[in-house]
């Protein structure tokens, strides 16, 4: 009985009678929260007398509820107000660094959205010296004490470098300091957010330039307020709701019981999403119990009604599109960010999830839904008795980045209590798996659900008054402990309710209660600490995640407008800690683990290394946990190393495949089992509320990568397309058809040709390309057809010369066995067999012409000798063990320089033109001759004269 009085007198000294005060720094997000900065303490209420400060410690106006603080000394400093009367005074353990970093990156972005372009603006400032528009994030240009500063650091080199996290790029400026800021030009790329500026290692004044991290993505529109369309609401009285995009926190949507608010930017700015008159009666405008967005698109649930709000209209959902006409329940969209995964289906995954008491369906852009299940047929999988009463508690998406989470109503008389169970379906592999989890509550129990970020399935559920932990793949099951209550976060604050749980990227979870306390643990924690009031009880707020990674109070007052409050959650929990004394059991915990998506091909394997820095004789260890299909093979290596007290083990993982996967019977169904998604996460053995690093969880997926292609070296891709036809003789076809083919070229397919002299021999040679660029040369087997069916062109190695053992597959024996498919499936590396060997094939003919290529063999084509010809080819990576992907490639060659020789027809008809011709002359130069020579012979040329004889 005396605890009992114990724990109702604590619970009612933190909750009602401790003073409610807050701190500022002027960095943003408090990155710099050192002894060089200045901290504004402010008092909420009647009761305040002075500050409490230690002597290191001057205050600007002890007396003053708003005041300034500077700690030159760093360390432990603890504040607290003194009140009037009973009120216990509430301290915190503010920890000041030494730090020689004083300046920050500000950046401001220029959209060209025509040409997928973003314009960071770039400049340096002083936070503790900066322009009232600089703080607040709202300048446009660079103030006069930021123009100096960044000048100076210029003149000792300094300059922004805006690197990527995801696909590790670099952005330098294009251009000198002008008007003092730089000026970086950034691809829009969703793929790519996560950006961070650094600079070099420049001091002025000792102080140097902090890294910013941020989150850039394409600039999403908020939907315009149009004059005249009216309100629409939770009910009266209700907590605030939430959605936000999982990739851009940045865009969110806030339901309040007066208005709704969209952002694209944090809640900087913000509008008002109203809808028109008559769309919906007064009652319903006020009902609002759901809301998802995606992109341009706003989801509202009103009375098991789903209705979407886009920038032209706003629509009411049925059987239309699939979903039921009432009777839903919830809608939920993603949490987690994954902007690349593996589906092996190549299937899209859904936006959002739908469901009623007994359906569930799933949602894909633009707006398509299908039901995937009932419960009926969820219970023949799951094997439920018939008798038993299964209906859908609640969804989530889960972190993996293909699967969601049913919590699942299973009862018989359903009137005292009922089961939890928990089953996981996988949108790629359509599966259903159920969970070994049970949970026992009351009948009328209603309970929420928040997957963690981690590599194996991590959740907590809530009702309103206890949160229940689901770590390490539900093998540790329980309920979040508190120093009293046993849990019952309702009687540490007042006998508030739980109203939301905020869970980020680094493992930090914070309860926030409707009378905003907050209490605070992290992933793999079972108890949680109350934290300092930040906020009373009379504002309605939420805790969001903006595009530093931090968390903000977004704040709705009663005048139905937004305020917003950089929360720091790390400082706070650090308070409690330093004041319970609670310490993280290691040092540091690094690791080389970049990326959080890696694809594996055949024959690669991924290496990576752990490393905790831990006290000697605590014994710390490295746990590496997977999730997902057993396709990966692990090796590891640990060294340790003692060194001043401390010990440093490291260990070293290879993850890989040795899958031969030539001369199999069925190639592709191997493939698909050997393929597919594995998510992997490392954490050390001990973990604490303290401890500033998360789990490292990373994706490795095996299979093809779309963005690899290969293409022929040594083509160019500049020339001049026009239109070109020409023809093949019907003889040089393969199945030798009755007419010749007329064949269009295809700039756009072929690309340029090669002009070769027919004397000329071509060796292809094979390059690797990804989306990154060049990747390598291609060592692998590969053949080369001609894909309008030209057969009248041959290799110039032959079997023998290769080195084969028996005869080696060629087009012509491979189509006889594959009759029944088109040429550019007959021959693959699903069916190839080496000739290499005694133990497969027959002896044959080796003097045939080899007609398998690598980048070795100085295999080449060779070309006929009497006529020319345009050729295209396509060339196909043969080697079974070389790629997932079907790696194909289309070149063409031109072949010239021979002097084309006439048909017979011709020759003979020539013949017969010069022998007709000769005859013709050889008659009328005889005719000619005739005709003179008779002339001189009856007509002479001359006359004689005569006289006559007078009479």
């Amino acid at each position: 009985m005396a605890a009992q009085r114990v724990a109702v007198l604590l619970s009612w000294l933190s909750c009602c009678g401790s003073a409610l005060w807050r701190y500022y720094t002027k960095s943003p997000d408090y990155r710099i929260f050192s002894t060089r900065s200045t901290i504004q303490l402010e008092y909420e209420g009647t009761s305040f007398s002075e500050w409490s400060v230690p002597g290191t410690c001057s205050v600007k106006n002890k007396s003053s509820p708003k005041t300034e603080l500077r700690c030159p000394s760093p360390g432990i400093q603890i504040i607290k107000p003194i009140v009037t009367g009973p009120d216990l005074e509430e301290e915190r353990y503010l920890f000041v660094d030494k730090s020689n970093t004083c300046f920050l990156w500000y950046y401001r972005v220029i959209n060209f959205p025509e040409v997928l372009i973003q314009n960071l603006i770039i400049w340096v400032y002083d936070p503790e010296n900066a322009d009232p528009s600089e703080l607040l994030w709202e300048a446009e240009t660079p103030s006069p004490n930021s123009i100096m500063l960044s000048k100076q650091l210029t003149t000792l080199g300094q300059e922004p470098i805006v690197h990527t996290f995801l696909k590790r790029k670099v952005y330098f400026p294009h251009e000198k300091l002008e008007n003092g800021a730089w000026s970086v030009f950034l691809p829009m790329a969703k793929d790519d957010m996560l950006k961070e500026i650094k600079g070099n290692q420049v001091s002025f004044q000792d102080c140097f330039v902090a890294n910013y991290f941020f989150q850039l993505s394409f600039s999403f529109l908020t939907l315009p307020e149009v004059p005249g369309f009216l309100p629409i609401s939770s009910p009266p009285g209700s907590p605030l709701m939430a959605t936000w995009e999982a990739c851009v926190p940045s865009s969110a949507v806030v339901v309040a019981d007066t208005e709704t608010f969209q952002t694209n930017d944090s809640f900087r700015t913000w509008t008002r999403i109203r809808v028109p008159p008559n769309s919906l009666t007064d009652s319903e405008r006020r009902s609002v119990s759901g809301v998802t967005q995606f992109y341009n698109r706003i989801f509202f649930l009103i009375n098991g009604v789903l209705y979407v709000k886009s920038s032209t209209a706003f629509t009411r959902l049925g059987s239309k599109e699939n979903l039921p006409e009432s009777g839903i329940v919830g809608i939920v969209t993603r949490k987690w960010c994954w902007t690349k995964y593996l589906s092996k289906t190549g299937k899209k995954r859904s936006i959002m999830a739908v469901w009623t008491r007994n359906e569930l369906y799933l949602g894909y852009a633009p707006l398509q839904f299908v039901k995937i299940m009932t419960t009926k047929k969820l219970g023949e999988i799951i094997n439920i008795p018939p008798a038993a009463t299964l209906t859908i508690h609640n969804v989530e998406y889960t972190g993996h980045p293909l699967e969601l989470g049913l919590l699942l109503n299973y009862c018989t008389t359903c009137k005292v209590t009922k089961k939890i169970h928990l089953v996981i379906y996988n949108e790629d592999t359509k599966q259903w798996v159920l969970q070994d989890f049970v949970l026992n509550v009351t009948a009328d129990s209603s309970l929420r659900l928040r997957f963690l970020y981690s590599a194996i399935p991590e959740l907590i559920l809530w009702d309103k008054h206890r949160i229940y932990y689901c770590y390490n793949n539900f093998t540790n099951i329980g309920v979040l402990q508190t120093p009293t209550t046993f849990g019952n976060l309702s009687g540490l604050s007042h006998d508030s309710i739980i109203h939301d749980i905020f869970v980020d990227y680094y493992g930090n979870i914070v309860a926030k209660m409707e009378n905003n306390v907050m209490f605070f643990f992290k992933i793999n924690i079972k108890d949680a600490v109350k934290l300092h009031l930040w906020i009373n009880n009379t504002i309605k707020s939420l805790i969001f995640l903006n595009t530093s990674g931090q968390g903000y109070l977004v704040c709705v007052s009663g005048s139905s407008t937004i305020s917003v409050q950089i929360y720091p959650i790390n400082l706070e929990a650090q308070s409690i800690a330093l004041k319970t004394k609670e310490t993280c059991p290691f040092v540091a915990f690094r690791s080389s683990i970049f990326y959080v998506f890696n694809i594996l091909d055949k024959g690669q394997n991924l290496t990576v290394w752990i490393q905790i820095v831990y006290p000697e004789n605590i014994g710390l260890y490295i746990i590496v946990e997977s999730y997902g299909p057993k396709i990966l093979k692990m090796r590891k290596y640990v060294q340790y190393e003692i060194v001043s007290g401390y010990c440093t083990k490291t260990m070293v993982i290879v993850f890989f495949q040795n899958v031969n996967y030539e001369a199999v019977n069925d190639y592709f169904n191997l493939q698909n089992e050997k393929t597919g998604l594995l998510l992997v996460q490392v954490r050390p053995s001990e973990y604490a509320k303290t401890c500033p690093i998360s789990p490292k969880v990373f994706q490795i997926a095996v299979g093809c990568d779309n963005s690899k292609y290969i293409a022929v070296k040594g083509f160019n891709k500049r020339c001049t397309p026009h239109d070109f036809y020409y023809i093949i003789e019907k003889s040089y076809l393969r199945n030798r058809p009755s007419k010749n083919l007329r064949v269009q070229y295809n700039w756009k397919k072929y690309g340029c040709p090669l002009r070769l002299d027919f004397r000329e021999k071509f060796h292809p040679l094979i390059e690797l390309y990804s989306s990154e660029g060049f990747v390598e040369d291609v060592k692998a087997n590969f053949i080369v057809w001609e894909i309008h069916g030209r057969d009248d062109y041959s290799f110039n190695t032959t079997m023998k010369k290769t080195g084969c053992l028996h005869e080696a597959q060629t087009w012509n024996s491979m189509t006889k066995l594959n009759q029944h498919l088109p040429l550019e499936k007959v021959w693959g590396p699903e069916n190839y067999r080496h000739c290499f060997s005694y133990a497969i094939g027959k002896p044959g003919d080796l003097n045939q012409p080899y007609e398998i290529i690598n980048r070795s063999n100085y295999n080449h084509l060779v070309w006929p000798m009497y006529h020319t010809g345009m050729y295209v080819f396509q060339v196909k990576i043969l080697d079974p063990n070389y790629s997932f992907c079907n790696l194909t490639a289309i070149f063409a060659i031109e072949v010239y320089g021979v002097i084309p020789s006439p048909s017979g027809y011709l020759v003979a008809s020539f013949l017969f033109f010069l022998m007709l011709l000769f005859f013709s002359i050889l008659v009328l130069s005889y005719l000619h001759y005739m005709r003179i020579y008779k002339q001189y012979i009856f007509e002479p040329d001359y006359k004689i004269d005569r006289k006559q004889k007078n009479s």
